[in-house]
């Protein structure tokens, strides 16, 4: 029997500032990782595809306010630095021209 995927230890390296902050990136987490779960039957983010991150916070999220997309962002940033990806880094553009 496998034992449930811990989002609090998988988080906990990445984690800083405030309990109340730490806290809410928790729960937020388990929410992405039940939806995903749920549509995709992958728990574990290290599994996870940048496309799921995307469809979370897209279709998943379509219906609530600003505030709740950017705080679901920053706890998806979180988890895509914790294994290792850089799905939400801006790309990069040494071309650009100074103001």
């Amino acid at each position: 029997m496998n034992k449930p995927f811990d989002m609090e230890i998988f988080l906990a390296g990445v984690l800083t500032g405030a309990h109340a902050t730490r806290e809410r990136h928790i729960r937020q987490a388990k929410t992405i990782q039940a939806a995903i779960s749920n549509r995709w039957h992958k728990d574990n983010p290290w599994t996870w595809q940048q496309k799921h991150l995307i469809w979370f916070l897209t279709c998943h999220l379509q219906h609530c306010a600003d505030p709740t997309h950017y705080y679901y962002g920053l706890t998806a940033r979180l988890i895509a630095q914790r294994v290792g990806k850089r799905w939400f880094e801006p790309a990069r553009n040494d071309h650009t021209t100074p103001l």
